[in-house]
């Protein structure tokens, strides 16, 4: 056996490590260091730093080219010359017993750690594995809109999914189930990046593989109490809090997945408990702990391996709840007919309780409750359910590249400038879209998000109405008597600001049909709104 030069030894920055085991495993089969088909006939790369080259081919191309990457990555490695058969026989004993799965799992993590590093970076919300027959392709979503980060072989994702819930995740039964739909958490500090508190991870079959979404959760979602800074407008802000000051009754909150539901739950239990000196005892019930509420005792529900355990184990959690003598109870999400008669129930017996539902408005929260077997009657009292909110978040236009309306390729369509215009009147001139990106916003034209909602504090008047089948009533009377601004409305104040892209805002809240006239808008604009 004779000594190749051994390759540059440098430290290696921001490029991962090789990771410190006991026993030789292939880093150079897949993943960052993964070597070409080619490639690999001639040389096979180890996690103890060994680079193993076909003897009589250290001068190869296909040796030399794969070398200067390794140099470039600043990878330290130790060059040997073996035989073929030896290479080949590096490859094919990665995965014979045990301990090779193990350092498999281990060299995987840091690939692992490193992506979910990298999607703190990028401030995405979500990573989307997408394990197909021949490839695998990985996204982040940024400001609400999917981004293809980078393509990978199907065995490297088939191992990234294995590893991320087998290896990394908190959970009772740790075996990856690709045919399955399966569901976990990562919790430990040290298998996360500073910025985050979790990752909740969800996994499903496709027809050509299978996906696996982490959804990132992170440590600054509730830096401060206002919600105003979240994009509220003040009158919203303060009929939330107006809602926290109540000694009991419901208030659910509505919207998709991703809307922001849990940060605003976040903010309004930290300043509750904040208002009151730490005096009031909140106890919330989640599946997972999504944020953490300094202050509040935080209760998660555990690891169920069925939909049907896990809706009577929530349903448990509640109950068990309401006998910990708590002030307020935030209940994570109403998500079945068990949950949804344990928050009602807990409001009836005096506490002031806080929740999350799907509907698409506030007024729609109504009639969820009832399709998940509600009593009508029970729903609309005023007394139990004292608050509807329903909110969405629409991405901010960067400030610095932003272009105006009415000089851009977007106001070629007639239609669409046409409802603009009658929608925000004279603030037209102000309206903007999104410009091609810049170095203030990383090339992408948008600066973070933005909340826009709908706030109901009921009453008898506004419950008798809808009881009585009249929708419409119930609209008006809100928004003439009770302060109610729709979703739509609030989107357009951002919209004639120029703050929020028109067609932005369409595709979030749909078209801009205002209920508002377009003076009371543009008054409204004046101030703007805040990044999230």
């Amino acid at each position: 056996m004779h000594a190749l030069p051994i390759g540059a030894a440098a430290s290696p920055g921001d490029t991962p490590a090789a990771p410190a085991v006991r026993a030789a495993c292939p880093l150079s089969d897949d993943g960052p260091w993964a070597a070409s088909a080619e490639e690999r006939k001639l040389l096979c790369l180890l996690n103890d730093g060994r680079l193993l080259v076909a003897e009589g081919h250290e001068m190869s191309p296909f040796v030399l080219s794969y070398r200067a990457r390794l140099d470039r990555l600043n990878f330290a490695y130790r060059a040997q010359a073996v035989g073929l058969d030896e290479v080949r026989r590096a490859y094919e004993g990665m995965r014979r017993d045990g301990t090779a799965e193990r350092l498999d799992h281990t060299a995987m993590q840091v690939v692992a750690k490193d992506l979910i590093a990298q999607a703190c970076r990028e401030r995405a919300s979500d990573i989307h594995i997408r394990v197909k027959q021949f490839s695998t392709e990985i996204l982040f979503r940024i400001h609400n809109e999917l981004v293809r980060v980078s393509e990978q072989t199907r065995e490297h994702g088939a191992r990234l999914l294995a590893t991320l819930y087998s290896a990394m995740a908190s959970v009772s039964d740790n075996t990856y189930k690709p045919g399955e739909r399966q569901d976990a958490s990562i919790g430990e500090r040290e298998k996360l990046p500073a910025q985050l508190f979790g990752v909740r991870i969800a996994t499903a079959p496709t027809s050509t593989g299978s996906i696996m979404v982490l959804r990132l959760l992170y440590n600054d979602a509730g830096e401060s109490a206002d919600l105003e800074l979240l994009g509220f407008t003040a009158l919203q802000a303060a009929q939330i809090g107006e809602l926290s000051r109540l000694p009991n009754g419901l208030t659910i909150f509505s919207g998709p997945t991703g809307s922001g539901k849990s940060t605003t739950l976040q903010r309004v239990l930290a300043g509750l408990i904040a208002e009151n000196n730490g005096t009031t005892h909140v106890m919330t019930v989640e599946d997972p702990v999504e944020y953490p509420i300094a202050g509040a005792v935080q209760t998660p529900v555990v690891n169920a391996p069925t939909e049907e355990a896990r809706s009577l184990a929530f349903a448990a959690a509640i109950a068990n709840a309401m006998r910990l003598d708590p002030d307020t109870i935030m209940i994570g999400e109403v998500r079945d007919r068990a949950s949804a008669q344990g928050v009602l129930r807990a409001s009836m017996t005096g506490h002031q309780v806080w929740t999350t539902v799907h509907a698409n408005g506030a007024l729609a929260i109504v009639d969820r409750l009832v399709d998940l077997g509600l009593p009508l009657r029970m729903v609309t009292d005023e007394t139990l359910v004292t608050g509807l909110v329903s909110q969405r978040l629409v991405k901010l236009a960067c400030p610095h590249c932003r272009v105006r309306f009415r000089d851009s390729d977007a106001a070629r369509d007639t239609a669409l400038a046409a409802r603009v215009l009658r929608a925000v009147g004279s603030a037209y001139e102000q309206v903007c879209v999104e410009g091609a990106g810049c170095e203030h916003c990383g090339g992408r034209g948008t600066v973070g998000r933005t909340v826009v909602a709908e706030v109901v504090c009921t009453d008898a008047r506004f419950f008798t109405l809808l009881r009585d089948g009249d929708k419409q009533g119930a609209t008006d009377y809100w928004l003439r008597h009770l302060g109610g601004q729709t979703l739509v409305d609030h989107a357009l104040t951002k919209v004639a600001a120029g703050i929020v892209d028109p067609r932005v805002a369409e595709r979030v809240v749909g078209p801009l049909v205002p209920r508002t006239e377009p003076a009371r808008l543009h008054a409204a604009a004046i101030g703007g709104g805040h990044a999230r």
